[in-house]
Parts: structure tokens; sequence; C-alpha cells
């Protein structure tokens, strides 16, 4: 692994890298690297640091929020605009511009708030091209101002290392954001290339890579494929997720979560049903194949979701308890999960609470400590025909006591249905439809899946 003074002294030995640093929120600790090292001239063109919010205003315009992508945006606007009109005329044969630029709320005296940043980069692929740029979203999980500055230094290094060097290996690039910083210290849960060279960039796989990547618990994009800041889209929000592999996306799943809807908000205030988010959940757990994640797949489903309109998460919470507390960290509003019977009966399982020392109570403890329910979908037994319910779901013996309470308290609603013929088949089984070719799968997936249902298997 390259340190971050060396990788500070590559760029600063580097003749066709030249920018300009713009850093607020937490010193200039990204340009102190360039400094740090020799050949600094051979990088900085400029470093400055508009703590003021007033210059800051006054440097970049009014900005509905200081720490936000629309600042950022504005600042590496400015900055490279400034860097191509003043040195372009000298340069621009043979030098390829950049502006890095962030926006960061870090540790403050007496402050106990949300630590984190924007940081991005304009660049030019090519000296005298239009510009491109990357942006990432960080949270700064140290406790002390000073680590905090510290950890955004080296991020902002690795952002622009990784810019020049790795831009064309998406894995590599992510991994690298974090190097040299010992794990638990920031999380990236957005990262986004846009502009130049980039307009056919599927940055959805940014989503993917950052939670395969270890980086992130989730990211997120929009029914648009537009990426998204968890905390931008979740905050305050009433929340209703599915979970699923969505191997092929179903009718059956449509239906859950209109029922579940429909038994979700009127528990909510009058003002709070318009701003329901509907999730639907992709753990990796169900993107894994033979050890390893197939990217064009996972972009199959996440186009059928969206052609029906769903914002798609993407996460490694493999636990309920765990997808429950990331969820919980964004809103204080009722979220509540959509399952199955066969789901429900996992959450049982001892597995899903091996880990824990308080074993099945504190699994459960946990995914129940905010405002979360459970809205269970029935069952069909295909040997008997009996469909069951949560009312007629029976857990295992010890935990009879346990599920009673979780009924009584409404934690664990029943969601009923309406179409029994949806019942008759599971994800697997229309899979193996669409494998042997008979058509009656196209019954059970909407129109607007064909496409994603059957390239998905055609190779199955």
């Amino acid at each position: 692994m390259i340190t971050t003074y060396d990788k500070a002294l590559e760029l600063n030995l580097d003749p066709m890298v030249y920018g300009s640093f713009a850093e607020i929120g937490a010193g200039q600790e990204t340009a102190n690297w360039f400094f740090r090292a020799s050949g600094t001239a051979g990088t900085v063109a400029k470093s400055i640091s508009a703590y003021d919010m007033t210059m800051s205003d006054a440097i970049y315009g009014k900005s509905s929020r200081y720490v936000s992508q629309e600042r950022l945006g504005q600042m590496m606007a400015h900055e490279f605009g400034l860097l191509v009109e003043r040195l372009a005329p000298e340069r621009q044969d043979h030098t390829t511009f950049f502006s890095f630029c962030n926006t960061v709320r870090a540790r403050g005296y007496m402050d106990s708030g949300e630590c984190h940043g924007w940081l991005g980069i304009r660049f030019q692929l090519k000296p005298g091209e239009p510009p491109s740029e990357i942006y990432i979203h960080v949270r700064l999980l140290d406790d002390e101002n000073l680590e905090q500055m510290e950890a955004l230094g080296v991020v902002g290094v690795n952002l622009i290392h990784a810019t020049f060097k790795y831009r064309d290996q998406l894995s590599t690039f992510a991994k690298s954001l974090i190097e040299n910083l010992s794990p638990g210290r920031v999380e990236v849960d957005m990262l986004k290339f846009s502009g130049h060279g980039f307009e056919f960039f599927d940055n959805r796989l940014c989503a993917l890579q950052l939670v395969e990547s270890g980086l992130t618990d989730a990211t997120m994009f929009l029914p648009s494929g537009e990426v998204m800041q968890p905390a931008d889209a979740l905050y305050k929000r009433p929340l209703l997720l599915l979970r699923g592999s969505f191997d092929p996306v179903t009718k059956l799943h449509l239906e859950m979560i209109e029922q579940a809807r429909s038994a979700f908000c009127p528990t909510l205030e009058a003002d709070q049903v318009d701003r329901t988010l509907e999730l639907c959940e992709i753990s990796m757990a169900n993107l894994l194949r033979g050890g390893s994640v197939d990217h064009v797949d996972f972009i199959d489903r996440a186009d059928a979701l969206q052609a029906l309109g769903k914002t798609v998460l993407v996460s490694s919470c493999a636990e309920f308890h765990r997808i429950a507390a990331y969820l919980s960290r964004y809103t204080e509003l009722p979220i509540g999960f959509i399952l199955s019977i066969g789901l429900l009966n996992e959450l049982f399982k001892p597995k899903w609470s091996a880990n824990l020392a308080g074993g099945r109570l504190e699994s459960f403890g946990r995914l129940f400590k905010k405002h979360v329910s459970l809205y269970v979908y029935p069952w069909m037994n295909r040997k008997n025909g009996e469909v069951v319910t949560s009312d007629s779901f029976r857990p295992p013996q010890d935990a009879i006591h346990l599920y009673r309470h979780f009924t009584e308290s409404r934690r664990i609603r029943n969601i009923p249905y309406r179409d029994l013929d949806l019942l008759r088949f599971t994800s697997r089984d229309i899979q193996k439809l669409i494998q042997k070719g008979d058509p009656e799968w196209k019954k059970y997936v909407p129109d607007v899946a064909h496409r994603a249902a059957m390239h998905l298997h055609a190779t199955s």
C-alpha cells in the first residue's frame, strides 16, 4: 500500500497534474499533505479556506446548506473556472487541471452532532478537454476534532490520487479511498462520477461497489437511477422496506408492498403519509453467486425495480436488527419491514443471533428498539393448500410467549392477501419456469420486468 505522503509526492512530481484546493470546515488538511511532500510547486496552484460563511457566500454564492452537494458543486465550478481562466493560456497544452474541494462539518466545541462532509474534484482527463467530476460523501467517525481532520486529509489525498491513477478501475478506486486509515474511522456512503468521459457511466455500480468493498453498510438510488446520499433521502421520513433477492421481480412483491402500505399508513400522522418512502432492499447475501457479485445481474434487477418506480437500497446488513439500526440513524418516524412467513420463521433461528450475548432476546430487542414493526404476508403450503398467516404461524416452542407478545403489541402485524394465485409460485419456482421456457412465468412477473427476468436467467 502506498503511504499518504508518497501519494502526495507522486502527484507533486507528475508534470501533467496541476490544480487548486478549497477546503471548508476542518482546516486545509488535504492541501497540507502536498505542502509536506517535496515538489509542492508541481501540483499546488492555490489553496484557500473560506471558513467564514459570509466570505464563503461572497466567493461561491448563496446556498441552502453549507455542508451539501450543492455547495460542493458551487465551489468546484468557481475554483476550476478561475484556474482555467488564469492559467490555460500558458499551460493548457501540457496540463490536466483540477480543483479539489470539500465542505465538512467536523467535531466542534461541546458538539455531539453528526460529523460528515462532501469532497469532490473537477478535473480534465486530458489537457484542454472539458471537465469531469467525482463526488464522495463521508461520515467522520472519530470522536475528536483533531482525529477527524487527520482522517479527512488522508481521504482527500486518496481521492485526488485515485482520480488520476485508478479512475478506470472502479474496485481499486473505491478501496483506495480509505487506504492508510484504520477501520472504523470513516464511512464513504456515496460515490458519483459525472461530466466529460462519464456520460454513459452507471453510478449504480458505484453504489454497489461501496457496499461490496466494505466502505459503508448501505447505499441507495432513486427510480431515475440517481445515486443518493442516504441521509438526504431518508431523513425524518416514514419508511416501508421490502427485503428480497428480486430474482426476478414478481407481481407478488408489488402486492406485498401495496397491502403493507394500506396497513402502514393508518398508523401515521396525516402529514406523514405522503412522505412515506418505499424501499426495495437487496442485500449482498442475495447478490453473491459463487463467492462473487455479477454486476450485470445486479443491473438487471435494479432496472426492473426502477421501471416499477421503486427506490433501491443495497446493503451488507444480513440481520434485520442491523438494517433497522441503519435506518433509525436517519429517521425517528415509523419503519415497517415487509416480509413473508418464510422470512419470519428465519428470524427465530439461532444463526441470526449467534454473535449476540443476549441471543434471540437481544436480536429482537435491537430490531424493535425504535418504531419498527413487521408486516407479514401469508404463505401457501402447496402440499395441502393451507394458507399460513402471521396469526396462524407457529413459532418455535420456546418462543411461543415471545411471539404472542409481539403480535399483541402490534409489533408483528398480519397483512391480508387478495389474489391466492400469486402464492402458487415462489421466485425460485418462477426461475425454473423461465429456464424451462414455460410461458406461464409471464403471469407472475410484471410486464415491464419481463426483459430483465429473461436476461437474468438466459444463461442459468
